[in-house]
Parts: structure tokens; C-alpha cells; sequence
């Protein structure tokens, strides 16, 4: 088969070609999954989910042209055409030239021979099923989009306002706890006098300012309220670093211990609910097996009785038939001899043999009288057979005896 183009005409077919099978069968389960193929079509026939290049190699022809005929005539319907479910003893000539002309009536073109898809697999298949794919998804108003890429975003850990959050104060409270500690190892008098005398000096002026401060307390409030979320500073943390792992492989182990203490109770609980059922059922057992003691004793002992009856049955049904057996022997016989008494009695009161014998007797004379004839002629025949030997012998004697005369008369 010749590849075509959307416009329909002819293509020439390239070094792989031969993989063409592989390609059509991997658009058609993806079409296929698109129309629900497994809930709809195969289940009804107990058939298995079809693999990526379940018609482009052949694995079990018969099953193959079973399951092709199943999903073109359900494509066919799914397309819009009425299409009669094909059986398995249909022929399958009529069912290809059936799914053919279907084809051929969506206006697809058909340029190979329909043999091609009796074997149920093959580049062929494939693109008969393409095509009905195809037609079945226009009918639904199935349309392609434009694929949607998702964009990789790196995943933010939920950091609390603790660890992410930090007011200005704590800032300046660390920057002056690092400048302490670099102080520490550089101390110089002069600096430290003239910051002693430039603090007393900045304590008295603050002093005075608060002490004449006529800021109010709620407009204070208020601006501390509207400056803070400008004042927060968010620290963005690295998903690669060690740490974080182990802080959140503490935070899942801590999650998993805090949630395995409520299951454990709901386990325990559910624990001890099973095992109180199954004491009052073990319990309720013993109690029905009291109760029923009598009975079961009574059954088997009825059982015992039965098996018995059995075996006596058996054995007497042997005798039966073995007594079954000796009658019919005993009636053939009796068969046989009435049959020759009734010979005998009908041969000596019937007069036919006597009939036969006076036939064969009138038949006896006849033939004798037949041979006289024939003994007659025969006689006669012999007869003259003599006497013309004689003749002859007389005439022979008699030409012998002349010339002797003769010759004795010179």
C-alpha cells in the first residue's frame, strides 16, 4: 500500500517504510484511548487491553481478525453508520468488503487488494482502523490542540514567619552582637571614651526628647501597623542545601510520629473490637455445637444407615442383574426353540414337500426320456460309424486281393 498525503495523492514510500506498521498502530491506541476503547468495546468482549504494536506484528492471526473486525464495526457506529456487529462464524470475505465499502463511503481511498486483511495485522489494518479513528473522533467533535508545556518552577519549602521573617529589631539586634564580637579583639581606649561620653550625651538628649514627647499613642499604632509588612525580610533558602533535607526529613519524621500516635489508637481500637467479636463468635459456635449435639449424633447415626442401605442395595442390584442376565440367555434359547418347533409342525402339516417331489419326479422323466433320445442317436451315429469302417475295410481288402489274382494268372 502506497503512503499518502492529506490531500490524498500517492507518496513514494522511503528506506523505512517497513516501520510504517509500528508508527500507524502507536497513533491509533493513542485515538483509540481518546474514544474510551476499553470501557466500550473490549469489555463487552472479554478481549485484554491491546499493546503499542498489537497489529503491526503478527502474534495470533485468528484472535487479530476477530478483535479488527470488533473495533472496525465499532468505529463504524461511533462514526455515525449503522453497522451490524460481526459474529464468529460469519464469512470473512463479506465482513472485509463490508468495512471496505464503510471506508470507502467516508471518501477514504482503498488501493489494495481486500486479502491483505484477512491475516488481522499488518500496515493495512492499521490504517483501515487509522481511518475510522479518524472519522469516529470528527463525529464526536474531537479537535487537536496546541500541546501545553507546564513551566518548571522550583518548589518553595513552607518556611515559617519564625525562621523566614525577621523585623528590623532582631536584624539589628544580630548586627550588634557580630560588631561586639569583632570588638572584642580589637579594643582601643580613646574610641571607648569618646563613645562613653557620646552615649551619656545622646541618653540626656533622649532623655529630655522623651520626656517632652507629644507623639499620640494610637497614631503611633497605627503607623507601626503600616510600616511593618514593609519591615519584614523574606530570606529565600536553597532546595540543594543538606540542611534543609534534614530539616524536613525531621519535620516528615516528627509528622509520621505524631500521626502514627492517632492511628495506633484507631488500630488498637479497632484491635480489640475484632478480637471481642470473634470471642463472642467462637463463644456463640460452642453454644450453636451444645445445642446441636443431639441432632449431629442423630445425623451421623442416620448417615451410618443410609451408607448400609447402600451397600445392601449394591449388592442385591448385583444379583438383579446377574439374574437379568441368566433370563435373557434362558429367553433366546426359548426363542430359538419355539422357532424350530414351529418349522417342524408347519413342514409336517403343510403338502408343499409333497408338491416339490412329484415336480421333481414329472422333472426326472422328463430328462430321462431326453437322454433315450439322445442315447438313441448317439446308437445310430455309432452305427453307421461301424459300418462305414467295415465298408471301407471290405473295399480295401478287396483292391488288395485283385492284383494278387492277377499276377499269379501270367
Amino acid at each position: 500500500m502506497a503512503e499518502r498525503d492529506n490531500d490524498g495523492t500517492a507518496v513514494e514510500r522511503g528506506p523505512g517504510a517497513a516501520y510504517a506498521a509500528f508508527v500507524l498502530m502507536e497513533e491509533l491506541l493513542d485515538k483509540l484511548k481518546l474514544l474510551s476503547y476499553e470501557e466500550e468495546a473490549l469489555r463487552q468482549h472479554n478481549v485484554r487491553p491491546l499493546s503499542r504494536h498489537y497489529f503491526a506484528l503478527p502474534t495470533n492471526p485468528g484472535e487479530q481478525f476477530f478483535v479488527f473486525c470488533t473495533l472496525a464495526a465499532w468505529l463504524i457506529v461511533k462514526a455515525g453508520h449503522h453497522f451490524e456487529q460481526p459474529q464468529e462464524y460469519d464469512d470473512p470475505n463479506a465482513i472485509i468488503s463490508k468495512i471496505l465499502s464503510e471506508l470507502r463511503s467516508f471518501g477514504r481511498p482503498v488501493d489494495f487488494p481486500p486479502a491483505k486483511l484477512k491475516s488481522g495485522y499488518g500496515e493495512q489494518a492499521c490504517y483501515v482502523l487509522d481511518c475510522l479513528a479518524e472519522e469516529a473522533l470528527k463525529y464526536s467533535g474531537f479537535s487537536w490542540k496546541r500541546p501545553l508545556y507546564p513551566t518548571d518552577e522550583l518548589e518553595e519549602e513552607e518556611i515559617t514567619e519564625e525562621d523566614t521573617e525577621l523585623t528590623l529589631n532582631k536584624l539589628e539586634e544580630d548586627i550588634a552582637e557580630e560588631e561586639s564580637d569583632n570588638e572584642e579583639n580589637f579594643i582601643d581606649l580613646n574610641v571607648l571614651k569618646a563613645q562613653t561620653y557620646r552615649s551619656d550625651v545622646k541618653d540626656s538628649t533622649k532623655r529630655e526628647e522623651i520626656l517632652l514627647s507629644t507623639t499620640d499613642a494610637a497614631e503611633w499604632n497605627l503607623e507601626v501597623e503600616r510600616v511593618l509588612p514593609q519591615l519584614k525580610v523574606t530570606v529565600r533558602t536553597d532546595n540543594k542545601d543538606w540542611r534543609i533535607h534534614v530539616d524536613q526529613m525531621h519535620q516528615h519524621k516528627d509528622g509520621i510520629e505524631s500521626s502514627l500516635k492517632e492511628t495506633r489508637g484507631y488500630l488498637d481500637k479497632f484491635h480489640n473490637e475484632i478480637s471481642r467479636t470473634l470471642e463472642k463468635i467462637n463463644s456463640r459456635e460452642k453454644y450453636i455445637n451444645n445445642q446441636l449435639e443431639h441432632l449431629i449424633q442423630e445425623y451421623r447415626s442416620a448417615q451410618a444407615l443410609l451408607s448400609e442401605a447402600k451397600e445392601k442395595y449394591q449388592e442385591g442390584s448385583g444379583g438383579v442383574t446377574e439374574r437379568i442376565r441368566v433370563l435373557s440367555e434362558i429367553t433366546e434359547v426359548l426363542e430359538k426353540v419355539k422357532q424350530e418347533t414351529e418349522e417342524k409342525g408347519s413342514s409336517m402339516t403343510d403338502g408343499t414337500p409333497l408338491v416339490r417331489i412329484k415336480q421333481a419326479l414329472t422333472k426326472l422323466k422328463q430328462e430321462t426320456i431326453q437322454m433315450d433320445i439322445q442315447i438313441g442317436v448317439m446308437e445310430h451315429t455309432l452305427l453307421q460309424s461301424k459300418l462305414k469302417e467295415k465298408s471301407n475295410m471290405t473295399r480295401d481288402m478287396n483292391a488288395a486281393m485283385i492284383p494278387e489274382a492277377t499276377i499269379g494268372a501270367y
